[in-house]
């Protein structure tokens, strides 16, 4: 059990690191030009939401579904979670760890039942055809039934971290007390 723990914490930590620096671009940008931050710019803290919402949780699905399936996994990966995050408001972080590695692998076993069963000469156009009906199945489906799921877990989770912090498990010395928001 501890083998298949560690296992998980391990995939979902090879969607995330690779993209470190684009979360560290993104945290210079929200410490810098946030109305609060350092050097306040309204027109510059505008990158802050769409990198948040969009970018991020995109460049974490490309991750997971190239950790499958390379190249072909990530854009479908991404194809999954752009369905995902365009049904909220909220970032979806969630949404795009099980959208990268499950499109990833729904690419891969498609291009496995088409294997051998395509003329010659039209390998390129049934590769990319497949991927474009399968990303566009994918992200209506994500839209549709999992950024429902995912809002939910985000929920539920959300009211798990209040109770934690209402309940002093986390102790922030100096800091005035918090409360997350519910969405």
């Amino acid at each position: 059990m501890k083998e298949q723990v560690q296992k998980f914490g391990r995939s979902l930590s090879a969607m995330v690191m690779p993209n470190i620096s684009i979360f560290i671009a993104w945290g210079l940008i929200t410490a810098l030009f946030i109305p609060t931050g350092w050097l306040p710019n309204e027109t510059l803290n505008q990158i802050v939401g769409p990198m948040q919402r969009f970018l991020l949780p995109i460049l974490i699905a490309y991750s997971g579904g190239k950790m499958v399936y390379d190249h072909r996994g990530g854009i479908i990966g991404t194809a999954f979670a752009i369905g995902i995050i365009a049904g909220t408001e909220t970032s979806m972080f969630i949404g795009a760890m099980i959208a990268g590695p499950l499109g990833g692998w729904l690419m891969k076993k498609t291009d496995q039942l088409l294997d051998g069963k395509i003329p010659n000469g039209f390998e390129m156009l049934v590769n990319n055809f497949s991927a474009g009906i399968l990303g566009a199945i994918l992200a209506c489906l994500g839209c549709a039934f999992i950024q429902p799921l995912c809002t939910g877990l985000t929920q539920i989770l959300l009211v798990g971290v209040n109770w934690l912090v209402e309940r002093k498990f986390f102790i922030f010395d100096g800091l005035p007390e918090m409360k997350l928001p519910i969405y």
